[in-house]
């Protein structure tokens, strides 16, 4: 991450309200310090998710705690045939994805960050995501990630993706979307949506293994 970029996020994050502090404080963690895990710039799949919790903010990392593990096992599975044998092993195939949140910072209580606080961090957080990144594919976890690319967004583009959350087929289908940052640069990324891998989802918590290796599979045929 550029030191420019790290130090606006800090910025940013001394004039937020709502970071648990108390959790970084448990864990000797620098609460204005992002939780990112940028991984390879040409990793060819990005996973974008809504916030660090607690674990995240133990370890340094995104995506480490009760649903990330989730999501590191049905990638280990689907990489290597066979179980992930602990939590080393997916800790260290991180480093062949992308791993982003809307905010990188953890909330008290673990409620979702307010529209008002992700439209804060959004410039910064679309910037992070155009210029860090060289691939095209984004899994997005639940609504709250997936509704995130409508921020500033045309109204004809924030239609499209409301319309697509509401579809049937909306974990097995998938949407392009356009976004530009601050000077200009654009990108194309497409997304494949997916619920978020908590157990609080009751929906599809039991489904959510089998819904992320059919994505595995339908990008691996896609590339």
């Amino acid at each position: 991450m550029p030191a420019s970029l790290r130090q606006a996020l800090r910025d940013l994050a001394a004039d937020t309200d709502g970071i648990d502090t108390a959790i970084y404080a448990t864990y000797e963690r620098d609460p204005l310090e992002p939780i990112i895990g940028l991984g390879d710039a040409d990793a060819p799949l990005c996973f974008f998710g809504r916030d660090p919790g607690r674990e995240e903010v133990r370890h340094g990392e995104p995506f480490i705690g009760s649903g990330g593990q989730i999501v590191r096992r049905v990638l280990y599975r689907h990489l290597h045939g066979a179980e992930m044998p602990d939590f080393e092993a997916g800790r260290a195939l991180g480093r062949h994805y992308f791993w982003i949140n809307t905010v990188p910072y953890k909330p008290i209580g673990n409620k979702a960050w307010s529209m008002a606080v992700k439209r804060c961090f959004q410039p910064l957080m679309r910037q992070l995501l155009i210029d860090s990144w060289h691939g095209r594919h984004i899994v997005t976890l639940g609504r709250e990630a997936f509704l995130w690319f409508a921020i500033g967004q045309p109204r004809e583009a924030r239609q499209r993706l409301e319309a697509f959350w509401q579809r049937e087929d909306r974990f097995t289908a998938n949407l392009d979307i356009d976004l530009q940052d601050a000077q200009g640069h654009a990108r194309t990324f497409t997304l494949h949506s997916l619920p978020h891998p908590s157990p609080l989802n009751q929906t599809w918590f039991k489904r959510f293994p089998a819904l992320l290796e059919a994505r595995l599979r339908q990008l691996d045929a896609s590339r």
